[in-house]
């Protein structure tokens, strides 16, 4: 008995830490007063927790206000120099790697592109590289490194061990993390990218206060993210999100995981680029992303082949966020991802426009479609929080 007491009064601190990390970590510098009225905690608590926090560095003092007849009122926050957390975007087209501090501020970035396919023993040697690169640049030592998150295309089972299931990439049965620990002793958290791109819109974005949402992550293929009641719903084998295989047109393209009629075998850039070759587009220059700019860019001239694809594109993306509103009812549909983001820029309104032909008009009221706030470099910033979700829980 005495034990499980000990056990439960170790919980407890370890939850009341937490608590009043969050509290802090999200929301504006604020006195113990403050601290005490919005996490039901008492001043006693409250106190005991903020001394603790203040003598490890991790709450410091940034001012204080003046109390009603008494003595000025101290206002806390997290430390962002106490420590730094990494995040890695393992894109289709490149590896790309930063440094952040606990306020989120990039400190250091490393980008190195996928030149030579997605081998594994291509992507984890880049991934240890970028680690090192970001914090010679930044100057700091793993001792103060929190941890390392990585998002990656594919499926992440967690047990016994991390494997990445990406078939669009060739990746079975990866297993990731042992890979990487050969190199590198800093913790490491790895999760979908789409996954980690969600968490981080949901903590900074566009879905900031949002119980319910999708976030879809469109680049060389698509993916998204499933937030229900705040949480993302991961499905019964972490599989949840995978938008871009749902079926879209019966008997159609063959879509790069082998299937027919995907999502992604319409909206996805690389096929957006290969059916604009298919109709007799003429060649564009450059990289997936460059290529994919041009056309977007051409297609503001009308009876061009570029306006021809990026119309269907619009129209069959608008039918399958349709499809999501009517099915998941959520607060916002949130576009993102290096492609989302370059024909959401220009044709937001279009989409929205489509998806209402294929909504249940209830249901499309009480929806917005919306653009991700954190640019191309949502998924390294979310794979950050990871170590940071840690963080403030532990």
């Amino acid at each position: 008995m005495a034990e499980r007491k000990r056990g439960t009064v170790r919980d407890l601190r370890r939850d009341n830490r937490s608590v009043l990390l969050r509290a802090l970590y999200f929301g504006e510098p604020r006195s113990r007063q403050e601290l005490s009225a919005e996490t039901g905690l008492s001043p006693a608590s409250v106190s005991n927790v903020v001394r603790d926090l203040m003598n490890e560095g991790i709450v410091v003092e940034v001012g204080s206000v003046d109390s009603d007849g008494g003595r000025p009122r101290v206002l806390l926050r997290v430390n962002p120099e106490y420590g730094q957390v990494i995040g890695v975007d393992v894109g289709e087209t490149r590896v790309q790697v930063e440094l952040f501090d606990l306020a989120m501020t990039e400190r250091a970035k490393a980008d190195y592109p996928l030149e030579h396919g997605h081998d594994p023993s291509e992507v984890v040697p880049r991934i240890l590289a970028g680690v090192e690169a970001v914090m010679a640049d930044a100057g700091v030592d793993a001792s103060s490194v929190l941890g390392v998150g990585i998002g990656v295309p594919g499926v992440v089972r967690q047990r016994p061990e991390v494997i990445v299931e990406a078939q669009t990439l060739g990746w079975y049965s990866v297993p990731l993390e042992r890979l990487l620990r050969a190199g590198t002793e800093l913790p490491l958290l790895i999760d979908n990218g789409a996954n980690t791109m969600g968490r981080a819109e949901l903590w900074f974005g566009s879905g900031r206060g949002a119980r319910n949402a999708v976030i879809g992550l469109i680049g060389s293929g698509v993916g998204s993210a499933v937030i229900s009641d705040g949480s993302p719903d991961r499905g019964s084998d972490a599989s949840a999100g995978e938008w871009g295989h749902t079926p879209l047109i019966v008997d159609g393209r063959r879509c790069r995981c082998g299937n027919i009629g995907c999502l992604e075998a319409y909206v996805g850039a690389e096929a957006m680029l290969e059916r604009y070759t298919e109709a007799g587009g003429p060649p564009l220059s450059g990289d997936q992303e460059t290529a994919l700019a041009s056309l977007i860019l051409e297609a503001a001239c009308p009876d061009t082949v570029a306006a021809l694809i990026v119309d269907e594109t619009v129209c069959y993306l608008g039918a399958s966020i349709g499809g999501l509103i009517n099915l998941l009812n959520p607060e916002r549909i949130i576009l993102g991802g290096w492609a989302g983001l370059l024909l959401g820029d220009r044709y937001l309104d279009a989409l929205r426009a489509a998806a209402s032909r294929h909504t249940l008009h209830h249901l499309y009221n009480t929806t917005s479609i919306e653009l991700c706030r954190l640019g191309p470099d949502a998924v390294a910033l979310g794979a950050a929080t990871l170590p940071l979700e840690n963080f403030l829980t532990g």
